[in-house]
């Protein structure tokens, strides 16, 4: 797939996910979908870094989906839709596999995190969280081709 000249790049899982999800088949296709609670559950070395998240009352969740496919680079569509390369989808599979969720922060308690609208197996690494800022993140113009459910 690299080469020789590709940097290795190394991420650290800071914790896990409780999601209760234990099949694919369970995990809602999107967290918008996901209305229940799960926790975020970080190393203690890195807790640390929640301190003050409740100023926010949304975070941007980035998480490993270590189950996907990492060797398709197309997307399997539905009947009359426009087939789409990986990069043009939200399609977990990809080469790699790394998962981004907009949560409501309900709850932050020492080195835990309770959130709604993720969508990911239980047990699911967590890389990064970061504050959503509506000024920064939300873009107004936004606009894509197809037709969510």
């Amino acid at each position: 797939m690299g080469n020789h000249n590709d940097p290795v790049i190394e991420l650290t899982a800071i914790g896990r996910i409780n999601t209760g999800f234990m099949t694919l088949d369970q995990c809602p296709g999107s967290g918008r979908f996901n209305e229940g609670t799960s926790t975020i559950e970080l190393k203690s070395e890195f807790a640390q870094g929640l301190h003050n998240i409740q100023m926010a009352s949304h975070a941007i969740v980035l998480y490993w989906f270590d189950k996907a496919n990492r060797n398709s680079l197309m997307r399997k569509t539905k009947p009359g839709e426009a087939q789409r390369g990986v990069f043009a989808s939200r399609s977990p599979g990809r080469p790699n596999p790394v998962a981004v969720s907009v949560v409501r922060i309900i709850k932050h308690d020492g080195s835990t995190l309770t959130v709604s609208g993720l969508d990911c197996l239980d047990g699911s690494s967590v890389i990064d969280i970061k504050p959503y800022c509506p000024e920064e993140d939300r873009m107004d113009d936004a606009r894509i081709g197809w037709t969510f459910p």
